[in-house]
């Protein structure tokens, strides 16, 4: 039981305002009240104080935002266990702690941070070592290096960058390690760029993720004899992109021999808990330093991040900040203190082995599938597992490209190349989406290009990922892998099926995961570029819009939102069945039956126009002849109708229609005549882009049809039930007594139905007649 009521009072909030933001499914009451809410610009503060349950509604709306952008785009919540929330009471713990009187403070403080020290050194088996807990996981490493900018220039705390200038420092960090890393360490320490060294990674023997120490040992060498002075080396256990750990064995007897400090950091670093350690990992237990983030191994929110070091003078570390005389800075390991006491050593091993788990269980699924490529450093145990969809060269191919790659040592990135990264960032794309409880991410390798990176060390505890997670994870990769295969192997036959076809241009595009992109060219009869360029954006799009009504497994659409061709239709993944000439006859059929309607419609807009202005000449000279015909008479008033009403005339109504079909003015006097509008000559058919090609019941568009032999036995076996049908319909057989009398009356029924035809027939070609000469039969009859 608490005795202190505030802690009580704090744990029991903490609990409750937890609650209140997980709960995602809480719906808002008043909806329609406020619909227009400013909740991203900033607005005055209230006068009136809101209570706490407004306040978090309030945070839970921000973290959430509406659901409509929650259905756009998916994002991952980190799942926030029982040991998250000990993380999160140790930020108001020590907002707490820090009102304390200062000499109870202090030795809270230093406990705390005695205690996390121990257990991470024990637990990570780096004996004698000290601890800076740090939100930035940088910022470690920054620190280390003033430390060693301190220990190596003694007089730097009096002269400072003046002794630097005399003898100019040296950072060297592999080729491999983060982005932007030793930019931000240049910027930091304020030297310039050319203090720091890039170390190449190996390019024949070994990994090529791992740091070449051979040419490392050269770049020393240079620095030395140029009268520069080599002061630090981050090397990693881990790298960022494919998990590889340098050899740090052989990096610590080469800063040894230089007087260098070894920095160690990555992902690998976690798996110094676990029982079984790899020998180039265990290694790291050497070095002068290491980074952990243990956040994200452990899945513990907001906890910082942690750097281990060896160090004997304790006012140099000060002088560099490792260490702060303040109490309330200890505080920083307060919510690491408390999650480690939660978990316990055997359920932080659990965890770290758990994930250990999960890539190995991947990483023998994926040595069974056929053209995926893996890129480990280690078969047995790789916390780090990265892989590709590759097709391996026949024999022949492979052993040219073999001398090839071999010949040219920096080869030029070809468009195969271009065509495997697209294909494995939407395979990455896909599997992230299908089975987003993995982790899976996509990674650009320098070497292996792009790349599928699974690493559950740095997911599975903030996702929750289990052995089904992988499992379905297998699922789906097997099922994209026949997709890749055919859509890979169907490209080139498009492209030349496009490039034979009249009417159609290929448009290479190497950044489209899909069949290929076309274009239906339009042919401009002498027209300018603004209004060629209209009409052809016009028709590509009337064509997007027709095959994306067809039935058919195809995706078209109009190509990447940034980046994309203009005017052209993108064709995304396909199956083997897919019937490549089928498409690319049916595109080309389609553009040429809306290029026609598009020209039928300009051709008859000029034809009525022209055929307007011809029926108002003809009109007002027939208006004038009518003048003529009538009189001068006849045009006055009151004398126009006594002389109509003595001598009516009659004159035949004249008007004018146009045909459409044959684009002409014809007369109307033949419809008023036959009181029926005449329906001119037969207009010309409509071109169409449906293929005449058979296809069996459930077959869709684009698909190759069934082997001939299976369509005939479906055919033969359907008529043959036909048959059995007809057969089964006949009426039974009689007996042979009654055979004479059922033909007589078959006969009599015969004639019967043959002289009620004969009568029905000559009814129907009476009322049939017209009736000029219905009344010529009458006259016959009655003269007879």
């Amino acid at each position: 039981k608490l005795v202190d009521p505030t802690l009580a009072e704090m744990g029991k909030n903490l609990n409750e305002a937890m609650k209140m933001l997980e709960d995602n499914q809480k719906k808002v009451e008043e909806e329609n009240e406020k619909k227009y809410v400013r909740k991203d610009i900033p607005g005055p503060l209230q006068g009136s104080g809101q209570d706490m349950v407004s306040i978090l509604q309030l945070v839970q709306n921000l973290m959430h935002g509406e659901e409509e952008e929650e259905t756009s785009q998916a994002y991952r919540l980190q799942n926030v266990g029982e040991q998250g929330h000990m993380a999160l009471l140790g930020h108001s713990l020590a907002a707490y702690i820090s009102v304390l009187d200062r000499e109870r403070l202090r030795k809270l403080t230093t406990r705390i941070l005695s205690d996390t020290t121990l257990w991470l050194c024990r637990l990570f088996r780096y004996e004698n070592g000290s601890a800076y807990y740090h939100e930035d996981d940088r910022e470690g490493l920054l620190k280390i290096c003033r430390l060693v900018i301190h220990t190596r220039y003694e007089d730097y705390i009096v002269e400072g960058f003046n002794v630097l200038y005399t003898k100019q420092p040296v950072i060297y960090i592999s080729s491999a390690a983060r982005t932007g890393l030793g930019q931000a360490l240049c910027n930091q320490l304020g030297l310039p760029l050319s203090c720091m060294c890039p170390v190449p990674c190996n390019t024949m023997f070994g990994s090529q993720h791992q740091m070449d120490v051979a040419l490392l040992d050269r770049l020393i060498k240079d620095d030395v004899e140029s009268g520069k002075l080599p002061l630090l080396l981050v090397a990693s256990a881990g790298t960022p992109g494919a998990g590889h750990t340098d050899k740090l064995g052989r990096l610590k007897e080469l800063c040894e021999q230089y007087n260098m400090w070894l920095h160690v950091e990555g992902v690998n670093l976690a798996t110094l808990a676990l029982g079984y350690v790899s020998s180039s990992v265990l290694a790291a237990t050497k070095c002068d330093s290491m980074t952990l983030t243990l956040g994200s191994w452990l899945g513990l929110p907001a906890v910082p991040a942690v750097t281990l070091y060896r160090h004997e003078d304790p006012s140099l570390s000060l002088a560099a900040g490792l260490t702060s005389s303040q109490p309330v800075e200890k505080l920083r390991a307060l919510p690491l203190w408390l999650s480690l006491q939660y978990l316990g050593h055997d359920g932080i091993v659990e965890r770290i082995k758990h994930a250990s788990q999960l890539s190995q269980r991947l990483l023998e699924n994926l040595k069974n599938l056929d053209f995926i490529k893996t890129s480990v450093e280690d078969e047995l145990s790789s916390p780090v597992v990265v892989f590709k969809f590759f097709r391996e060269y026949s024999n022949r191919d492979q052993t040219s490209h073999a001398a090839q790659a071999s010949t040219v040592q920096h080869p030029v990135i070809s468009s195969e190349r271009h065509i495997y990264d697209t294909f494995n960032q939407w395979l990455g794309e896909q599997l992230a989406q299908l089975v987003p409880a993995s982790g899976v991410d996509v990674v650009e390798l320098e070497d292996e290009g792009t790349c599928v990176r699974f690493s559950p060390l740095m997911t599975s505890a903030v996702l929750g990922t289990e052995i089904q997670d992988v499992d379905q994870l297998v699922d789906c990769l097997k099922l994209k892998i026949p997709v890749l295969t055919s859509t890979l192997q169907l490209r080139e036959e498009f492209e030349q099926e496009v490039r034979r076809t009249v009417g159609l241009l290929y448009i290479e595009d190497l950044s489209w995961p899909g069949l290929g992109v076309v274009r239906y060219n339009y042919h401009s009869d002498g027209k300018n570029d603004d209004k060629q360029e209209k009409e052809l954006e016009k028709i590509n799009t009337e064509l997007l819009k027709k095959l994306t009504e067809l039935e058919s497994d195809l995706t078209f659409s109009l190509g990447p939102e940034f980046g994309g061709q203009k005017n052209c239709v993108y064709i995304g993944m396909v199956t083997e069945d897919l019937d490549v000439s089928e498409l690319v006859e049916t595109i080309a059929a389609t553009g040429r039956e809306i290029e026609e309607n598009s020209r039928l419609l300009e051709n008859m807009t000029e034809v009525v126009r022209k055929g307007i202005q011809e029926a108002q000449l003809q009109l007002q000279k027939a208006n004038e002849e009518r003048l003529l015909e009538e009189g001068l008479l006849r045009q006055i008033p009151v004398v126009s109708s006594v002389l109509n009403w003595f001598s009516p005339f009659q004159a035949s109504p004249k008007g004018r229609t146009f045909n459409l079909t044959a684009g002409s003015l014809e007369s109307t006097e033949s419809t008023y005549v036959s009181k029926a509008q005449g329906t001119g000559t037969t207009p010309p058919p409509t071109p169409t882009s449906s293929l005449a090609k058979q296809r069996l019941p459930g077959q869709k568009i684009f698909k190759r049809s069934l082997r001939s032999s299976d369509a005939f036995s479906e055919t033969s076996s359907v008529s043959h039930c036909d048959d059995l049908e007809k057969m089964d319909q006949r009426p039974p057989a009689l007996p042979p007594g009654h055979e004479q009398g059922s033909l007589e009356t078959e006969k009599i029924e015969e004639q019967k139905e043959v002289a009620q035809a004969t009568k029905t027939g000559t009814e129907d070609i009476k009322s049939d007649k017209l009736p000029n000469e219905c009344m010529k039969a009458e006259e016959q009859e009655s003269q007879r």
